[in-house]
């Protein structure tokens, strides 16, 4: 079993709606995401998955968030776009990617700043 992490990032607004305090008015963040994924298979050439294929999915994933407001995105019309929303959105749309038969998505971390981070692990219980 090997874990492989990649690292991206993209730029956004979002507001708390509900919330009192300063996260209530509109804001941005530079948000840092890491996307870990299990592999349990590698090819002929000792690799799970190639690293190229990986950032170019992954960035991909990620444009549907870069420089927009958040709270726009259908995606989030029904909630906040938390830190911890954010991370479990990411997730679910990484596994309807990166899932197959020798790799599944493991956990994403979501940081907000570089002081505060949520990771999402939903298979592990409470």
């Amino acid at each position: 079993m090997f874990i492989i992490n990649i690292k991206s990032n993209f730029s956004a607004a979002h507001n708390l709606v509900g919330y009192k305090g300063d996260c209530a008015k509109v804001h941005g963040h530079n948000w840092n995401v890491r996307l870990a994924l299990r592999c349990n298979k590698i090819d002929g050439l000792g690799m799970t998955i190639d690293f190229k294929i990986l950032k170019k999915e992954f960035n991909k994933l990620l444009q549907e968030f870069d420089h927009e407001n958040l709270n726009s995105l259908k995606c989030f019309s029904n909630c906040n776009p938390t830190s911890e929303i954010i991370a479990k959105k990411i997730f679910q749309k990484a596994q309807l990617v990166f899932n197959n038969e020798s790799t599944s998505v493991y956990e994403i971390e979501v940081s907000e700043s570089e002081k505060y981070s949520v990771i999402y692990r939903p298979h592990e219980n409470t």
